[in-house]
């Protein structure tokens, strides 16, 4: 496959050495590649030394970056009386119960988060085989089964970051845009590095974290020192 005048000029940008840089130089590097028309989402990707197999190895949960992600996630919720007032007066796009219920059991996910009161669960399990495939399913690990509906929709509408390990031992996260300024994408990256390596499992033994790199929508991933 040829390769295109955009990549040939990303490849002149990126060190040839995979050494990892240290955080702020990788950036720098992440913020020379030529930009498309579009602002590229940033994203991380962290290689753990865990076994995915095992129950108590993997890492799941959400963080609130400094600076969000540069997108307003859509959020939808399950919840009843006053804590479906406290969801919609926190900004939630749709907020019910057994008609929100049938809505998705029909086929409908035009959202990014689906948060549910403890009350609800009873009502969104059968709807797993719709919500689970695409990583929508409310969890309490993830903090997305809570009776603190109007502190989480806001952390959520603010930039929530939900990850867990893919079945290789990767955590994939979105950290930001292109166009933030470099010292932004480095607070985000820093504190959603430290906040993984603050999850390592007592049962981890050897090297938690083998590698970190970060990229952009349409660049070459970036070796970061972690």
């Amino acid at each position: 496959m040829a390769t295109t005048k955009r990549m040939r000029a990303m490849l002149a940008v990126k060190p040839q050495s995979e050494a990892p840089l240290p955080l702020s130089e990788a950036v720098a590097v992440l913020k020379k590649f030529p930009a498309p028309k579009f602002d590229q989402t940033v994203e991380i990707h962290m290689r753990l030394g865990i076994d995915p197999k095992q129950a108590d190895q993997i890492i799941r949960g959400s963080l609130v970056l400094p600076h969000g992600i540069g997108k307003t996630k859509r959020v939808v919720v399950f919840a009843k009386g006053n804590l479906a007032d406290d969801a919609k007066a926190a900004g939630a796009e749709e907020v019910g119960a057994e008609e929100l219920a049938k809505k998705i059991k029909d086929g409908w996910t035009d959202f990014d988060v689906c948060i549910a009161a403890p009350d609800m669960m009873g009502l969104v399990g059968p709807l797993g085989k719709v919500l689970g495939p695409r990583g929508l399913m409310p969890s309490p690990r993830a903090g997305t089964v809570t009776a603190d509906l109007k502190k989480t929709v806001s952390e959520y509408k603010a930039g929530k970051v939900e990850f867990r390990n893919d079945p290789t031992g990767i955590v994939h996260a979105v950290v930001g845009k292109a166009s933030f300024d470099a010292s932004k994408l480095v607070d985000n990256i820093r504190a959603f590095i430290d906040h993984i390596v603050g999850m390592q499992p007592s049962s981890v033994r050897g090297q938690y974290v083998k590698s970190v790199s970060i990229s952009g929508t349409m660049t070459p991933g970036v070796m970061v020192t972690a």
